[in-house]
This record gives C-alpha cells, structure tokens and sequence, in this order.
C-alpha cells in the first residue's frame, strides 16, 4: 500500500484515504460555455500521460477533505513530494536528477 503525505495534515496515510483529481497545472477556463466543443474534448479527455515525473491534484477525502498537489514517478508508482493547492509546480525536485 502506498503511503501519500498531506501537506495540510502534515502527515502520510494511506492512499485507500485520497483520491485522485487528474493533472495538476492545467489551465481550466472561466466560461465553460464558450469553449468548442473540440477544446472541451482535449481539456476533459486527452492527457499526456507521461512516463516518469507527473503532476497531478489529489484530494484527501477521508481526512481534511482538501485538494492538494502532488509530483509522482509513473514508473515506480511513488510520490515525490506533495504541495498545497495553489502553490507553484516546483523547480527543483528533491531525489530526481533532471
């Protein structure tokens, strides 16, 4: 069982108490109406899904309920780190060499 860390609990639980929200850092429009249907399309299906360093939201749901961001390796399944809502995608990432 992976362990994710809250940032607003300060602490790691298990990952059966979060769920996850898809990518961090996207940019989310205001007025969903005025967007085309093609844009909607990419915005709310089509992801990079890369291999190796991600970032993704994810929301504590059996704890403090807040959504939070969180950097992930998709090849070895582990969290790097974790940052709260809001806060810039990190520059410098602790134990990945890029």
């Amino acid at each position: 069982m992976l362990l994710i860390r809250c940032p607003y609990c300060e602490e790691e639980r298990p990952e059966l108490e979060f769920r996850n929200a898809g990518e961090a850092h996207i940019a989310r429009s205001s007025d969903i109406a005025a967007v085309s249907d093609d844009d909607f399309e990419k915005f709310f299906f089509i992801r990079s899904n890369t291999k190796g360093i991600i970032y993704e939201r994810w929301r504590h749901v059996y704890g403090c309920a807040r959504f939070f961001n969180a950097v992930r390796d998709t090849v070895t399944d582990k969290f790097v780190m974790t940052y709260k809502a809001g806060e810039p995608k990190p520059s410098k990432l602790p134990g990945v060499s890029k």
